[in-house]
């Protein structure tokens, strides 16, 4: 994951948590500007200290965060549950399923 798909993350997340720049930036404990000049001149990159307090304000995890895909992350994750006490017959059959 490069720079450009970090900030893209961080303002995915923080527009689904309903936070504008300047909220996350105060309620992450930096200047009110800190979120927008991330976001919009992309001349710089989050610590990871601050990465993980953005991502902990917008209610993520760093799993979610870093999966592939941001916006299956939930159902994948559902998925993944109920797949864990699947015996291997049933996991068999829904791959044939699946790769169908």
């Amino acid at each position: 994951m490069d720079k450009d798909e970090i900030i893209n993350r961080i303002s995915r997340l923080r527009t689904r948590a309903n936070l504008s720049a300047r909220a996350l930036s105060m309620a992450i404990g930096m200047n009110e500007g800190y979120i927008n000049r991330l976001e919009t001149k992309r001349d710089f990159s989050p610590s990871i200290d601050v990465l993980l307090n953005i991502i902990e304000v917008c209610n993520s995890c760093t799993e979610e965060f870093f999966y592939y895909n941001l916006d299956n992350y939930n159902e994948d994750m559902k998925i993944i549950k109920l797949l864990k006490n699947t015996n291997s017959t049933k996991k068999n059959a829904i791959l044939t399923l699946l790769e169908c």
